[in-house]
């Protein structure tokens, strides 16, 4: 992506700004890492000189003088101008919504899920010029709908019924951290990704983080960390073909376990199984919007009074899966309607993510990031199986888990329900919504802590 770097304001040497640059909305915003380029209290000051750290949630820069002619060009004249708030809205809103269907009626969508398609095709777009790579409407979904995405996503996360109900699937799920977590340092021991300069043991805490939660993961621990735009894409493009040949591996593997006999109806799998994108009651969805945005209004506060790095995901998960375990009831009655909300803002977001990169970065940074993830998924799927072998479990308990660690809850209640594995349902669902409460600390403080200093 276009913006690869931190900014910085060198004192006395801010030029004077076009009155419109001047009115734009990115003068409001209050950037979310903290750091040298982080706007004054009136949000007035823009950063001019590139270094190698900006945060991919901190404010876009103006175009610098020494871009290249092709990129002032895409930059300059879009075909929609970057201060068309409705064009750019239109277009981000529309490429999700085509990213969502083409993932659920279309082969090639299906296979490639429908956040990769998003975000090619935003990078499509801005890269030829159909949307500016740094519109004011990127920051809005940067700053505020893709916090307010990530309580609507974990409304499920009580964890204690997590504890009650996976048993021995929690079990072999832990084994299967512990197994991307080996992965992880093994692979990046082989695959260094020198390439990526000082974002490599970033993108490495990341993808481990993906690997043991989900995407939001993998946004919350890039985020925290200050990963480049660009690398932040081209991870998500490598590591969703590594997971396409996994679940092939997973479903070949799966093929010599039966069908479970049918059982009665639980009420508690029908929660499992509902759909949460068809039906959205009004007083549901009002309120857990209302919850969201009063979630991150909390950890916004608690991150600014504390100073605590790395931006407002990882307070706002904590928050809200205390929230959920504390009051199980009341978040699981809000689940629905916010997990369907939480599906249309994190396409809107991939569109961004997408847009703001660059094709050319993304194709000479890709290769290392396929190679690493290749390595780390095959040292977690052979070490799960291997030890979970050792350790007694059953195969279907074991493939179950660590589709949860992979593909999170949504691929492991799919593949419990096409395998007819009745029992596996909600214990893959909760084990996958228990991974994504704990894959964002999980990945930062591994990240920090072992993969910056190997």
């Amino acid at each position: 992506m276009a913006m690869a770097s931190k900014l910085s304001v060198l004192p006395g040497s801010r030029p004077s700004l076009p009155a419109e640059l001047q009115r734009s909305s990115f003068s409001s915003r209050q950037n979310l890492s903290f750091g040298p380029s982080r706007a004054t209290a009136g949000g007035s000051s823009f950063p001019l000189k590139n270094t190698r750290e900006q945060s991919f949630l901190s404010p876009p820069a103006p175009p610098s003088s020494d871009r290249s002619v092709t990129a002032r060009f895409q930059l300059q004249a879009p075909l929609i101008s970057p201060h068309d708030q409705w064009g750019n809205w239109t277009v981000l809103f529309a490429t999700g919504a085509f990213g969502i269907w083409s993932e659920k009626n279309t082969n090639i969508g299906g296979a490639l899920s429908g956040a990769l398609v998003s975000t090619l095709i935003g990078l499509a777009a801005s890269n030829l010029g159909v949307i500016s790579s740094n519109a004011p409407a990127f920051s809005i979904v940067l700053e505020f709908l893709l916090p307010l995405a990530v309580p609507l996503l974990l409304y499920r996360a009580d964890l204690r019924r997590v504890i009650k109900s996976t048993g021995a699937l929690l079990l072999a799920f832990l084994l299967g951290s512990v197994a991307t977590t080996v992965g992880t340092v093994v692979a990046y021991l082989l695959v260094p990704m020198r390439a990526l300069g000082p974002d490599s043991w970033k993108i490495a805490a990341a993808l481990m983080g993906r690997h043991i939660g989900g995407a939001v993961n993998y946004v919350a621990i890039a985020d925290a960390l200050g990963v480049s735009p660009s690398i932040l894409a081209a991870g998500l493009a490598a590591d969703n073909v590594i997971c396409a040949v996994y679940f092939s591996t997973l479903f070949a593997l799966a093929s010599r376990v039966p069908a479970e006999a049918p059982i009665s109806d639980t009420g508690i799998a029908m929660d499992a199984e509902s759909d949460s994108g068809t039906k959205l009651p009004l007083v549901q969805t009002a309120t857990a919007l209302a919850v969201s945005l009063a979630i991150c209004k909390s950890g916004y506060y608690l991150t600014k009074y504390f100073r605590i790095q790395g931006g407002i995901l990882p307070t706002v998960t904590a928050i809200v899966v205390v929230l959920a375990t504390v009051f199980p009831k009341q978040f699981a009655y809000l689940a629905p309607s916010g997990e369907a909300m939480a599906m249309i803002l994190m396409q809107v977001f991939f569109t961004v993510v997408g847009a703001s990169g660059s094709i050319w970065s993304v194709i000479n940074t890709a290769p290392s990031i396929f190679l690493f993830a290749l390595v780390q998924i095959a040292v977690h799927l052979a070490m799960i199986l291997g030890l979970g072998k050792l350790l007694g479990f059953d195969l279907k308990l074991l493939l179950i888990a660590s589709n949860a660690n992979i593909g999170g809850p949504t691929t492991a209640c799919g593949m419990a329900t096409t395998k007819e594995w009745h029992s596996m349902i909600v214990p893959g669902i909760l084990a996958g919504i228990f991974g994504i409460s704990i894959a964002t600390f999980l990945g930062i403080g591994f990240g920090v802590a072992v993969l910056k200093a190997m």
